[in-house]
């Protein structure tokens, strides 16, 4: 059972299976461990643990002389593992999000008053406020201050932020400067692909969010236009946390890729303004799909308090 696994074996245990699919790598691929643990940011230890998990659910191979190797598709892990892999990747972290979406820490705080509230230790507190401030929503103060910035954690700021796609991201594939790159583009194609024949299924939610973010960030890329992918990944940082506490609810996923599948077709067959129709029905879409769960979300709640 991998509930006997270390904080930092679980990490490695998810992070090997997400650089796995990611990188779609192929039966009989060779995995160094100190590859992994350099990847990773550990050390062999726990590497070599979350390898030998992954030997015993049958996807991985362990052989003397070559060490671990790709034996199966990552795609049908045992539901042990993937309970495992689909669990939070840092429960305080997630605290943190929720705690700040739900009003219980004001904008400005001090590390000191984050270890109250959330009940763990100094140290703790400063790693997830370190990668809050990567991800965006968070920012150094002097001394040991901390202020965090604006978050989409209403229905009012979906909809501004889902307006704001809808008007820059079809508008850069009608952009006289407007260049895919087919390599690019076929690889975002494969993955999709590989969501909608059940991939999507075996996903974390954060993997999920990454491809979805990495394909519309591609496409405003290749519009030439610095500000709108700018704005588009200042706008992802800022739905992250939002979109990874939704990932219970059972969105569409399969439709989603084949809506990215059917824009990035008509992007390679030439057919710009059609892609750009494409692409505002797709945010359209999503963002009255998101006002459904945001509100399904609320009932929820409600019902939780009473």
């Amino acid at each position: 059972m991998t509930s006997d696994l270390t904080l930092s074996q679980q990490k490695a245990l998810r992070e090997i299976v997400a650089y796995v699919r990611r990188e779609r790598l192929a039966a009989g691929t060779h995995l160094p461990e100190w590859t992994l643990a350099k990847l990773i940011g550990t050390s062999r230890s726990p590497v070599r643990v979350a390898l030998d998990r992954l030997v015993e659910a049958g996807v991985m191979r362990y052989d003397k002389n070559r060490g671990y190797s790709v034996e199966a598709s990552f795609d049908k892990l045992p539901p042990d593992v993937l309970e495992q892999v689909n669990s939070a990747d840092d429960p305080l972290y997630l605290r943190l999000a929720d705690a700040r979406f739900r009003g219980e820490i004001p904008e400005s705080v001090t590390e000191a008053d984050l270890t109250r509230i959330l009940d763990a230790s100094r140290g703790d507190v400063r790693k997830v406020l370190v990668r809050a401030h990567s991800e965006g929503w968070a920012e150094k103060e002097a001394g040991y201050g901390w202020r965090f910035l604006p978050m989409i954690d209403s229905l009012e700021a979906y909809d501004d932020m889902y307006s704001l796609r809808a008007a820059i991201e079809p508008a850069g594939i009608l952009s006289p400067k407007f260049r895919p790159n087919l390599e690019e583009l076929r690889e975002l194609r494969r993955e999709q692909q590989a969501i909608l024949d059940g991939g999507h299924e075996a996903m974390t939610a954060t993997e999920r969010f990454e491809s979805n973010a990495r394909l519309h960030e591609t496409i405003a890329a290749w519009s030439g236009n610095r500000f709108a992918l700018q704005t588009l990944r200042r706008l992802d940082q800022m739905r992250r946390l939002a979109e990874y506490r939704q990932a219970k609810q059972r969105l569409p996923r399969r439709a989603l890729a084949q809506e990215h599948i059917d824009i990035l077709d008509a992007i390679e067959s030439g057919d710009f303004i059609g892609a750009a129709s494409l692409l505002k029905r797709h945010i359209d879409a999503a963002r009255t799909k998101k006002a459904v769960v945001e509100v399904f979300e609320r009932e929820q709640t409600q019902d939780i308090e009473a």
